[in-house]
This record gives C-alpha cells, structure tokens and sequence, in this order.
C-alpha cells in the first residue's frame, strides 16, 4: 500500500546540487538511485514547481542551493527521527516551507509536487488567509506557497528512513503572509 502525507499547515524538493555528491547514496529512495542524478532530480522538481505557477501565471522559480542545503540537512534529520513537523520558524527566517512524506520509491518527484498542487481545488483568489473555498487556509497552504507572486527561489531536500521518503522544500521569499495577495 503507497502512503502519502502532507503537512497541512505549511507557510512556505530533492537534495541540493551541492550537497548531493557528499550525501551518502542511502539517504535516496530507490526511484532516485535508479533513474536521475541529483542534478538531473533537482531539475524535475523545479519544472514541477514551474508547471504549477505556469498554470496561476506566475513567474518561474530558480533552484537556489543554499536552501537546498538547507532543506537536505532538515529532510535527513525528519527521516532518521521518523519526525514529520516544521523546522523553527526562527532558524529559517523570511523562508517558506513545505513538507511531505510517502512510502520510500513509491513516488515520483512530480507526484510529490503533484500533492501539493492537488490544493488547487479549494483555493480561491484573495488575500491571505482568506484564499480557501473551505475557509482553512491549511488546506491551501502548500499551493499557495507554491504560487506565491514574490517567490523567486527553491530548493529541496529529499531523504529516505523508516521506509518513507521525507521531502522538504525551501522558498524565498516566502510566500502565505497574511494580508497579501496570493498571486
């Protein structure tokens, strides 16, 4: 059985260019050992992001390392712990984040994104937090970020412990600031 969650009450996707070639190969699901290299894996989860903000006509992402770096070094510590919560706002200030978890190698980096995207269908146009059909901006959260009109950068960490792959993304500016528009 594939298993996927979500942290639904996200303000702000693999391991960073940098970072990549000095992380052991066993912090990679099996998907990612097989099939891309790192530069390759980063690649795809920016066109995902792209493809998203490309739909809500928001300008594209640039991979940013530093908080691939970032993301990496809290995505392994997730994973080894089995922990699924959100770094301290404090260690990571004026950065968005995201967060996911699923059964290791059952799912693709676009899948990952694709989750996050799938909020789509409950948001509405607004001013956060009023941007959620439901009126639970958490259920929007991670779209949101997403497409996020000022959000110029990403970077992604992605690692694999207790057999699910915990992927962290890292965004700045960040987006989900109350009393702004969403796009």
């Amino acid at each position: 059985m594939k298993l996927f969650v979500k942290f639904s009450a996200a303000i702000a996707l693999l391991a960073g260019v940098a970072s990549a070639a000095q992380a052991p190969a066993a912090t990679y699901p099996a998907w990612a050992r097989a099939r891309v290299t790192p530069e390759a894996l980063a690649q795809r989860l920016v066109a995902a992001h792209n493809a998203v903000r490309a739909g809500a006509g928001t300008p594209a992402l640039n991979w940013d390392v530093g908080l691939a770096a970032g993301a990496q070094a809290y995505a392994q510590q997730l994973a080894a712990a089995g922990a699924f919560q959100h770094s301290d706002r404090r260690a990571r200030p004026g950065i968005g984040e995201n967060l996911w978890m699923g059964t290791s190698g059952a799912f693709s980096p676009e899948q990952m994104v694709g989750n996050w995207a799938s909020e789509k269908q409950w948001f509405r146009p607004g001013i956060f937090p009023n941007v959620s059909r439901t009126g639970n901006w958490e259920q929007i959260g991670h779209y949101s970020q997403i497409i996020w009109r000022t959000t110029t950068r990403v970077g992604c960490g992605l690692a694999q412990g207790r057999g699910r792959d915990v992927l962290v993304c890292r965004y700045s500016p960040a987006g989900n600031v109350d009393g702004r528009p969403v796009s």
